[in-house]
Order: structure tokens, then C-alpha cells, then sequence
């Protein structure tokens, strides 16, 4: 203790008898040195929130267009087929891929070289409803909904998502297109049963919440299906375009119940079916997909959801028989959806939105604001830090 007691007082000693001047050189310097390092962080920081602003101002017409498209991609077709996605990347500066069949170790291996091709980070989804294995070898099965809606404790289901969230981390996928919101209240459906919670809309709410919660808690978006309801069809809208029966009243409490509950809890994605409601739109043949008062109307306006909407795949027959390729990305933007997925022909789309916009039928502004929420989107995924 002596030790030391002398050896700090040798320090104050020295420091005493230092000359003034040269005390405050070493004070303004490690000041400088101090304010430096604030502001350092400061700039890195202000950067990053300003991640979205500053990536939209470089962007051209071109750009943006190619935001709204979400691409099919397989990790199973070899070299030919991640040639045309590469190209799709770079002459028409697609914003995002759904990955289908494969395998996990193709598929990162994928992921990576499309990412490294792209000017903006790409928005990586894929259809696991059941977890990987819904699309790729090699992985774990988990339950499909029906099966979980037998569960009593919905705790699992949230402990399930939480791992279907890590494993998609894992593998750089960003998005699942999952839970499905449908109510399984038509035993002839064709296309939904299995994949649904239950008939009962309180507890395909309160499951499909926890599987929700559960994914978007690993940083992973949760994407409902299929807005407004797919349950009680007799068809299937990847052949036909299904037709809804039901008067809005009797929307507002069954079907749409579960879509409700999860916007109001934080839902960060929505897809809308291809489906033909009357008394939501009686135009004749016009899919609730590329309908205002589907899209804009109920669910952005009513229901007050503010994520990302998106199409279900354009190259369903429910859609895809009734117009022409381009016009149908259109159709569907004028609606207010945000991301187009599976587009059929994308140079044909993009000359049509570019004549839309020449038009009027759409304006730079509907586009620019689809493109800012894209981004926003990519920087909560924190994409904006990808090397």
C-alpha cells in the first residue's frame, strides 16, 4: 500500500510541475481526440438511419420498377437457370427472389451469388408453411397447421416459429410466406385444408398470432395468406378464379377475424388471393388481387394495415387467364400491392408499368412510395448492413 501511495503521489508531483501551456495542449488533444470519435459514430449512425433515403435518390425509373418484382428461383436447375436469374438481377434490378425446390446447401450457396450481383440487397423468401422441408432435402419437417391446431398450448407454435426464424437466418432467407389465415370451413376446398389451423376463427387467430410472433421475433417477416380468406372455396385459384359467396357482415367475423388480429399485433406482410368476392367487388372476373377495394380500400384504408402487400403468384390461372402479360403487373400495382410475385414476363411488365405511368393510370409518386416501404422493409431486416 506505501508502494502505491508513493507512486501516486510521484504522478501528481510530475503533473504539477508540468508546465501549464503544455497541459493544455494535451487537454485540447485529447478533447479533439474525443469529439472525433463522436462524431465519428454519430455520421455512422446517421447513415444508417438514413439507409432508405439515401439508396432511393440513386435510383432511376429502371430501379425502382425493378423493386416491385419478386422472381421464382430453384436451387435444383443448374447453371442455365442461375444464369437467367443473375441476368434478371442485373438488367432489371429485381428486388427479391422466392426460392422453390432444392437443396439448403445449393440454395445459401445461391444466395450468395445472386446478393453479390445486386446493386440493392435482395428481399430472400420462401414458401415454408411447415418449415424448410415444405421446399428443400435435408431439412426438419415440423407439423402442418391442422395438425397444430389440435395443440393445446399455443406456445409451441410460437417456440416453432421462433425455430423456423433461426433456421431461415441460417440459410439468408429473409421472408416466410407463412402462417395461412385461412379458416378450413369448406370440407370440398381443394387447395387450403391441411394448411389451415382449424375451422374455429378464434383459434386459427390466436395460432396463426403465435406462429407469427414467433417468426418475426429472429428478424424473419411473417407473411399472411390468403387475404381475404381462401377457406370456403370449392376451386383452386392456381386453376380458376374461386368465388366467395359470402355478404361483408359475415366476412367481418369469420373470415377476415384472424387477418384483423394479426394487424393489430404487428404483421409485417400481407398476400392477397386471387379470389372473386361480390360484395366486396362485383366487377365481373376481377380477382380480389387487382381489385382498389380489396387491396387499398379494406385492407389499407379499413383494416389499417401498413406492411408490405403482395400478390399471389401472377402466373396462377385465377389471375393470369383474363389478361395480358404486362398488364397484369399493372392491374395489380393500380390496386395497391406492392410486390409482384412470379411475374409472368418481366420486360413486358416493366414496358407496361413505364406506359402506365406515362398514362396516369399510375404516378411516380405510388411508385416511389411502394419502393420506400420495399426499402424500409429491407432495413428492418438490417440488409443494409450485407457485406
Amino acid at each position: 500500500l506505501s508502494i502505491r501511495g508513493n507512486i501516486i503521489f510521484d504522478v501528481f508531483t510530475l503533473i504539477h510541475s508540468m508546465n501549464k501551456k503544455l497541459l493544455n495542449i494535451i487537454f485540447k488533444a485529447i478533447s479533439f481526440s474525443l469529439c472525433l470519435f463522436l462524431l465519428t459514430n454519430i455520421k455512422a449512425n446517421n447513415e444508417k438511419e438514413n439507409w432508405v433515403d439515401s439508396v432511393f435518390n440513386t435510383l432511376t425509373i429502371e430501379q425502382k420498377i425493378g423493386q416491385l418484382f419478386m422472381v421464382a428461383a430453384y436451387s435444383n436447375k443448374g447453371l442455365t437457370h442461375e444464369k437467367e436469374i443473375s441476368r434478371l438481377i442485373k438488367e432489371f434490378h429485381i428486388g427479391g427472389l422466392i426460392f422453390y425446390q432444392g437443396s439448403p446447401y445449393n440454395q445459401a450457396h445461391l444466395t450468395n451469388k445472386f446478393q453479390s450481383v445486386s446493386k440493392i440487397p435482395l428481399l430472400i423468401s420462401i414458401d415454408a408453411e411447415w418449415g424448410l422441408s415444405m421446399r428443400l432435402d435435408s431439412t426438419t419437417a415440423f407439423p402442418k397447421q391442422m395438425t397444430l391446431g389440435a395443440i393445446q398450448s399455443n406456445n409451441l407454435i410460437y417456440q416453432m416459429g421462433q425455430e423456423i426464424g433461426k433456421q431461415c437466418k441460417r440459410l439468408g432467407v429473409n421472408m416466410n410466406m407463412a402462417p395461412v389465415v385461412d379458416i378450413n370451413n369448406n370440407p370440398n376446398n381443394p387447395v387450403i385444408n391441411s394448411r389451415s389451423f382449424g375451422e374455429n376463427p378464434n383459434k386459427v387467430a390466436e395460432k396463426s398470432l403465435m406462429y407469427m410472433k414467433g417468426l418475426q421475433s429472429q428478424n424473419i417477416l411473417a407473411n399472411a395468406k390468403h387475404f381475404p380468406g381462401h377457406g370456403d372455396t370449392e376451386s383452386d385459384s392456381h386453376k380458376t378464379l374461386p368465388i366467395i359467396y359470402h355478404n361483408k357482415k359475415r366476412l367481418d367475423s369469420v373470415e377476415l377475424h384472424p387477418f384483423k388480429l394479426l394487424i393489430d399485433s404487428g404483421l409485417k406482410a400481407m398476400m392477397v388471393a386471387h379470389l372473386y368476392v361480390p360484395s366486396l367487388d362485383n366487377t365481373p372476373n376481377k380477382a380480389s388481387t387487382l381489385s382498389k377495394k380489396v387491396v387499398t380500400d379494406l385492407l389499407q384504408k379499413e383494416l389499417n394495415f401498413k406492411g408490405l402487400i403482395f400478390t399471389d403468384g401472377l402466373n396462377m390461372r385465377g389471375v393470369s387467364a383474363f389478361y395480358d402479360k404486362g398488364k397484369l403487373d399493372v392491374q395489380a400495382l393500380i390496386a395497391g400491392n406492392d410486390i409482384l410475385l412470379i411475374p409472368e414476363d418481366i420486360p413486358s411488365a416493366v414496358a407496361e408499368i413505364k406506359k402506365a405511368i406515362e398514362n396516369s393510370e399510375l404516378t411516380i409518386k405510388e411508385i416511389d412510395e411502394k419502393v420506400k416501404k420495399i426499402l424500409s422493409a429491407k432495413k428492418w431486416l438490417k440488409l443494409n448492413t450485407l457485406k
